[in-house]
C-alpha cells in the first residue's frame, strides 16, 4: 500500500522560512516522480513542483521558482520542499504525490497524502 506522510508545516510570517518533508513508503520511491500540489482555502488543488527519480530534473510554478526547492533523498524515501521568502499567498495545504513514472510527474494527483497545513499572515 503506498502510504505519504507529509510534515513541516505551520504559521510564519511573510518572508520567513518553512522546510516540508514526505515520507514514502509501499513502492520503490527512487523510480517514481514525485510532486508538490497545493490547496488553498476555497480553490482547486494546483501543481507546485516536480522532480524526476533521480532527481535530474526539477521544475516550478512560476510564482514559487527562485523561493522554492524541490529535493529529495532516495536513500531515505523522502521527498522535502524548502520554502524561502513566503508569502501570504503561499497559504495552503500542501501535499506530495506520486507521479506516473520515473521521468513524468503527470496531472494525476490522487495518489497522495493528507498534506501539512502552511499559513503565512503578518
Amino acid at each position: 500500500e503506498v502510504q505519504l506522510v507529509e510534515s513541516g508545516g505551520g504559521s510564519v510570517q511573510p518572508g520567513e522560512s518553512l522546510r516540508l518533508s514526505c515520507v514514502a513508503s509501499g513502492f520503490t520511491f527512487s523510480n517514481y516522480a514525485m510532486m508538490w500540489v497545493r490547496q488553498a482555502p476555497g480553490k482547486e488543488l494546483e501543481w507546485v513542483s516536480g522532480i524526476h527519480g533521480d532527481a535530474g530534473i526539477t521544475s516550478y510554478k512560476a510564482s514559487v521558482k527562485g523561493r522554492f526547492t524541490i529535493s529529495r533523498d532516495n536513500a531515505k524515501n523522502t521527498l522535502f520542499l524548502q520554502m524561502n521568502s513566503l508569502k501570504t499567498e503561499d497559504t495552503a495545504r500542501y501535499f506530495c504525490a506520486k507521479g506516473p513514472s520515473i521521468y513524468a510527474w503527470g496531472a494525476d494527483y490522487s495518489i497522495r497524502g493528507r498534506g501539512t497545513e502552511v499559513t503565512v499572515s503578518p
